[in-house]
This record gives C-alpha cells, structure tokens and sequence, in this order.
C-alpha cells in the first residue's frame, strides 16, 4: 500500500511538473517574441526538462513495482525453503522420541521424501534461473525423441501428484521427431509447464499434449493445454518474466518463486525454439506452445 502510494505520488508531481512546465513556456513565448534566440533556446530547454520528468517518473514506477517482485520472490523462496524444512524436523522428532507403528514409520518417511523433494525443487528452480542470465555454459546435447522426454515428464507429474493415468492426455505422432537438446534441460521445462498446468487446474486437472510438425517441415510444436484458472490478456506478456506470478495465483492457494516461466522460456530459446501463452480469459483455462527446430 505505502508502495502503492508512492507511485501516485511520483505521477501526479510528474503530470503537475510537466503542465507547469508547458505554461511557463508559452508565457514565456507570448512575452518574448522579439527575442527569438531566447525563445528557441527556451523551448529546448523546457523541453528537457519535461523529458526528464517524465523518464524520473517512468524509472521510479519501474523500480518500485521491481522491488515490489523482488520482496515477493523472497517471501515464496522464503516459504518454499522453511516449510518442507520444519515438517521434516517435526518428523524426525516424532520418529526419534516417539515409539510409531511400522505403518506410521514408512508415512513419515513418504512425507518428508515429498518435502525433502519440493526443497530440492526450490533450490533447483533458483539455481537455473541464475545460470539462464549466464551466456554461455556447458550442456550435454545429443539427439533426443522429443516424445519420449514428455512422456517421462508426464510419467513423474502423476506420480508426485498422484493423478489417474487419463489426467494427462498425450497425442504424438507415429514417426519419431528427433531435436538436438540438453535433456535434463528439456525435461526441467516441460515438468515446469505440467507442474503448473495440475498446480493451476483446482481438484480436477485435465490436461492434453499435442506434438506435431509444423507446416514449415523442419520444426515441431507442442501444445500443452490445461482447464485451469486461465491467463488474463494483461498478463499473457509478463508471465515469462522473472518473479513474475499471477494475482488469481494465491487464491488457488498454489505456491511459487515466480521463476518457473522465466526457466522454461530460458530453455527453449537456448535450444532455438520459441514458447508462448494463450488464454481465452480468466477462469478458461491456458495454452502453452512450444516451437524447436528438428535435426
């Protein structure tokens, strides 16, 4: 709210300065006619001065909402880290001062595996969107079937999520369509985009995969289609960013760091392709397409 206000603050000082600006100028043109020199010299000069208002005004909106995202991003990686944190150490104070079944025992140790894998998630997800600012790094490319690298990422979304196998739907083609990528690469950007589509879609997730060629021959395109909380129009364009995350985000009670969709977008441009969004409205569900060069 302070933040919020402070952004009122700079643009109403930043319109008033400007009109204060442009009277002083035609006050000073309409007294000083004769003196043309002067004149010209005060337009340019007034000029300037509107310019850097409004470029002061425009780069303290940017940094405030910036800073807004960057405190947000703390408070979810700050979340995501302590709490899969103390859920294991309450378990293991239980297993350790408390006699439990054998059954409870092996529901423990399923738990603090779930947790234990979440915050290796967290770290994971803040370690690449650091390497995504990095030009170059080593990869291990070799030739992949783009199939099967999606078909082991729906694989492991059903099991962490435990989903009925018809939950995911996926179309492929009968010929194989081979692209040159870093796999563990590939697979973190498609488990990103299944993660989100089941985190989004509320109790009854339907999602479908669609790959196919495109008409140019020498690329493919994947289509991941959920019937989640949807994508507004506003926002089609800044999800990719990093920090980034919806305001409907919270209210599905999903948690995030933000940087989910700046990864996967990272990827995929490494790997010459291009990714984006679709969404017909909030409520409606969203589309992600995905374009890579075959070999």
């Amino acid at each position: 709210m302070r933040r919020r206000k402070s952004v009122i603050f700079f643009l109403v000082l930043g319109i008033s300065l400007s009109i204060l600006a442009v009277a002083l100028n035609v006050g000073w043109i309409l007294l000083n006619l004769r003196e043309v020199v002067l004149l010209v010299l005060g337009i340019i000069f007034f000029a300037l001065i509107i310019t850097g208002l409004i470029l002061n005004t425009i780069f303290l909106v940017r940094e405030i909402k910036r800073n807004e995202q960057h405190d947000a991003f703390l408070n979810a990686v700050t979340h995501e880290l302590k709490t899969p944190i103390a859920s294991i150490k309450l378990y293991l104070d239980t297993l350790r001062n408390r006699n439990v079944s054998e059954e409870k025992r092996l529901e423990f140790y399923d738990v603090m595996q779930a947790d234990s894998d979440r915050l290796l998630k967290t770290v994971e997800q803040v370690l690449q969107a650091g390497q995504m600012r990095e030009k170059r790094r080593e990869a291990n490319v070799m030739e992949l079937d783009i199939a099967q690298v999606i078909e082991n990422c729906a694989t492991m979304i059903r099991t962490r999520y435990n989903l009925a196998p018809d939950v995911i739907k996926s179309f492929f083609p009968d010929e194989k369509l081979m692209v040159l990528g870093d796999e563990r690469d590939l697979e973190s950007a498609f488990m990103n985009l299944l993660d989100n589509a089941v985190k989004y879609s509320g109790d009854e997730p339907r999602i479908s995969i669609r790959v196919r060629k495109t008409g140019l021959g020498n690329r493919l395109a994947i289509r991941i289609r959920d019937n989640g909380i949807g994508i507004s129009g506003s926002e089609l364009k800044r999800i990719f960013k990093r920090f980034y995350r919806s305001p409907e985000a919270p209210a599905t009670g999903a948690k995030g760091t933000g940087l989910g969709l700046f990864i996967v977008k990272g990827i995929i441009e490494r790997h010459g392709g291009t990714v984006s969004a679709d969404s017909k409205g909030t409520g409606r569900g969203s589309t992600f397409l995905i374009e890579l060069p075959l070999v």
